[in-house]
């Protein structure tokens, strides 16, 4: 069962990709650049959606906590630490 947290992520980067993928389909531990075209800006609009839905501080993140996020389970986790965290 997937968590809230990832339900959130999945279907926020669903939102932004270019390709027509299904937030179900999207394989957790593939590349976001690589495998789904992510852009910069996109991964930028990607996190600031999540934070929002998942009630994360997008401050929460450095840059290089955000240039570490290359994959979907990595941007799960990192959301999943600050989830319920006062801003």
């Amino acid at each position: 069962m997937q968590s809230e947290i990832e339900t959130v992520a999945r279907t926020n980067l669903a939102r932004v990709l270019e390709s027509d993928v299904a937030p179900q389909d999207i394989d957790p531990d593939q590349d976001m650049v690589g495998t789904y075209g992510l852009t910069s800006l996109n991964k930028v609009l990607f996190l600031m959606a999540a934070c929002d839905d998942a009630g994360v501080d997008l401050s929460c993140f450095t840059e290089p906590d955000v240039a570490a996020m290359s994959t979907l389970r990595d941007v799960t986790e990192a959301l999943s630490r600050h989830a319920g965290k006062a801003a």
